[in-house]
């Protein structure tokens, strides 16, 4: 799927460790580690909801970020060999 963003690589970058330490804590029995993940959530949600791109789209920023969770919610190479 092509997106009509231009998103950044950081924030690329960010919601692609989100959808990973996400896929994580669905399998993870550990329950330090689990905490340990949900923090990482935690980091990474606050770093996308606030990254400065979304101030260069006014108006369009809810489509933008559905945009953004479609373009990077298939797992990456590395993380299909873990």
């Amino acid at each position: 799927m092509t997106s009509s963003y231009d998103f950044p690589d950081d924030l690329l970058h960010a919601q692609r460790a989100w959808y990973t330490a996400y896929r994580r804590l669905a399998q993870e029995e550990n329950p330090s580690q689990t905490t340990v993940l949900r923090r990482t959530l935690q980091r990474l949600s606050v770093r996308i909801a606030t990254h400065p791109y979304w101030a260069t789209i006014p108006g369009r920023a809810p489509a933008a970020r559905m945009a953004l969770k479609q373009q990077t919610w298939a797992p990456d190479a590395e993380e299909t060999r873990r």
